[in-house]
């Protein structure tokens, strides 16, 4: 009955007729919801059973799938390749990346098989890992690497935590990247996070800094034993944490003693040996244990970057002069921050020599002189002294006529170690010994003993002159006459200075008419005309500072490229190809324009004071 059929007023057959409509609605209306229940459950059914249906098929699908991959694999044409074709491959992907084993043994089965049946490509151990890692992975190295095949071994470990060293200032303006100051004596790269080692690549070898490292990334330790029914999925509840902590502590505790077991147990097979350290490490005293003959060794090195205070250590370099040692092949070694014994055998028969002594090592000159003249061979010298006393035995002078590059840095009395030297071959000469007095007498002493020997390299005080760790004075390049200085070295190329006053030195690199310490009566010539790189760190500037700069790089390096037209005493200036200025004048931004439309290549950080963005306009 519709509403249209009720009639108003209601009345009692009406109001029953209307009880009777609503049952039959009701019961319609349930009826249809049955029908409704048990179309959806059918088609619940068609669907649940048509999944089941594609799942199924899509696990054919994909079983016929891989064993497609697995048919395609076998009939790969790499599959037919000979075992010595494959050694082969295997040997020049080494050559070109050392810890190229790891990634060829996890390829396959059968290039594991083969990987590991080489010795040889196992042989080069480039390690960079921190205490927490697990020192078993030299352990798994050496014995992958067979028992005959020599070792070439670089560990660098990283004690300090990512991210525990202070924020560096950034400088105002940089035209290109520039290297800090406060830099370490390498360049290592860690990955974020680490829980555990990373292999590195380097593609230079030591002495540092290298560059253009390739990571490669070994899979972590499995985890511990996890059991599903303990509180909070740890074994130990709530304590689980503490405990991992202290296991993590105990594992860093000794790591050192565990990694050095395994590497000195192969002392007998290094061929070269670098270990390097940003810092003191617990397990240090395992240094101790380097001792005994290796006979095929031709390179050693120990460095940390940050100076500490030891004991003397009863190893290979603190033995005794009476020691019987045999490293017949041993050509190069650095020790950078760990004791020495000045007359151990090991300071003997080198060609190149990197000593940086401890801030509690006191060596008499005459001592030093003597270490150098063990070695009268030596190629290449660094040595770095903070504390040096005087002479206990007269000083004697000594020739070393295959010197091509010395470093002396530390102590003042250094510089009569230098007085004592002739180096007829030299081509680079960086000194950063504190200042005193002035510099250039000492250096045109050498060069005059040393029968002038064309000298390409100089560098004075420029390495440490903004960070100076000396006791008492700071390095610094203390110059009276600069073109006195520069006239004797015409062959020089690279020019660093730090620490002087920077006019005079812009002033005898410019024009020659413009420096009042040439003679105008004479032939006027350039200073160090083949010049080709010049840095300046923290020198100072007067009123015109700048102005004479932009003076020198005007006269040197013309517009558009061209050659300098500059001709005195028939020579000519070749252009600059680079620029280094450090903490020395603010330049301003039209400045340093100017200057990259001259130079090739600006480095410029303005000194820290100028750096504030309301003390100069061009901020």
């Amino acid at each position: 009955m519709s509403l249209q059929n009720f009639v108003e007023p209601p009345t009692k057959e009406t109001l029953a007729d209307a009880r009777r409509s609503l049952e039959v609605t009701r019961a319609s209306v349930q009826e249809l919801a049955g029908k409704i229940d048990a179309a959806e459950a059918t088609l619940a059914e068609i669907i649940r059973e048509s999944k089941y249906a594609i799942s199924e098929l899509e696990a054919q699908r994909s079983t016929l799938e891989d064993q497609e991959s697995r048919t395609l694999a076998y009939l790969s044409p790499i599959r037919r390749l000979p075992t010595e074709l494959l050694r082969e491959i295997f040997m020049w992907s080494f050559e070109d990346h050392p810890c190229s084993a790891w990634v060829l043994a996890a390829v396959c089965p059968s290039w594991r098989r083969q990987a590991l049946r080489i010795p040889l490509i196992w042989s080069k151990i480039r390690l960079c890992t921190t205490q927490h890692a697990s020192a078993d992975t030299i352990r798994l190295w050496l014995e992958r690497s067979g028992e005959s095949v020599p070792l070439d071994i670089e560990i660098f470990l990283r004690v300090a935590k990512p991210g525990s060293e202070p924020p560096s200032t950034r400088p105002r303006r940089i035209s290109t990247p520039l290297t800090p100051i406060t830099t370490p004596p390498w360049s290592v790269s860690f990955a974020q996070p680490q829980p555990s080692s990373h292999y590195v690549i380097p593609h230079a070898a030591p002495p540092p800094p290298m560059g253009g490292n390739v990571t490669i990334v070994m899979p972590p330790s499995p985890p511990g034993h996890h059991d599903g029914w303990s509180v909070g999925g740890h074994p130990f509840g709530n304590n689980h944490h503490e405990r991992s902590v202290n296991v993590i502590s105990r594992a860093s505790m000794h790591w050192g003693h565990i990694a050095f077991f395994y590497l000195v147990e192969q002392m007998h097979r290094w061929e070269r040996f670098v270990f390097r350290f940003d810092k003191q490490f617990t397990s240090m005293g395992a240094l101790k244990s380097i001792n005994g003959d290796a006979p095929l060794l031709k390179e050693f090195e120990v460095s940390s970057a940050e100076a500490a205070f030891f004991a003397e250590w009863p190893w290979l370099p603190n033995a005794s002069a009476a020691t019987s040692l045999v490293l017949p092949k041993l050509r190069t070694l650095t020790l950078q921050h760990t004791p020495f014994k000045w007359s151990s055998p090991m300071l003997r028969d080198l060609h190149t020599l990197n000593l940086r002594a401890l801030p509690t090592s006191h060596l008499p000159l005459d001592r030093i002189l003597f270490i150098l003249s063990n070695n009268p061979h030596l190629k290449s010298v660094s040595l770095h002294f903070q504390g040096v006393l005087p002479a206990i035995l007269p000083l004697s002078g000594l020739a070393l006529p295959h010197v091509a590059s010395l470093t002396l840095g530390g102590h003042y009395l250094l510089t009569q170690l230098l007085d004592s030297l002739t180096l007829p071959n030299l081509s680079s000469l960086t000194l950063d010994i504190e200042a005193r007095d002035a510099i250039e007498d000492i250096i045109s002493s050498l060069l005059a003993r040393s029968n002038r020997p064309p000298i390409k390299h100089l560098s004075v005080a420029y390495g440490v002159a903004a960070n100076a760790s000396t006791f008492y004075y700071g390095p610094g390049g203390i110059v009276i006459t600069w073109t006195a200085l520069l006239a004797e070295l015409p062959h020089l190329k690279t020019l660093n200075i730090g620490g002087t006053s920077l006019e005079p030195l812009l002033t005898a690199l410019g024009p020659p008419e413009d420096d009042p310490n040439q003679n105008q009566n004479q032939n006027p010539t350039w200073a160090c005309p083949s010049l080709e790189v010049l840095g300046m760190r923290s020198c100072h500037a007067h009123g015109e500072g700048v102005t004479k700069l932009v003076q020198m790089i005007e006269s040197r390096n013309p517009e558009n490229g061209q050659a300098s037209t500059a001709n005195f005493g028939g020579v000519s200036p070749g252009r600059l190809a680079r620029l280094e200025l450090y903490e020395c004048a603010a330049l301003g931004e039209d400045v340093m324009k100017w200057l990259e439309t001259r130079i090739a290549e600006v480095i410029c950080a303005d000194p820290a004071y100028d750096r504030s963005p309301l003390s100069h306009p061009y901020l």
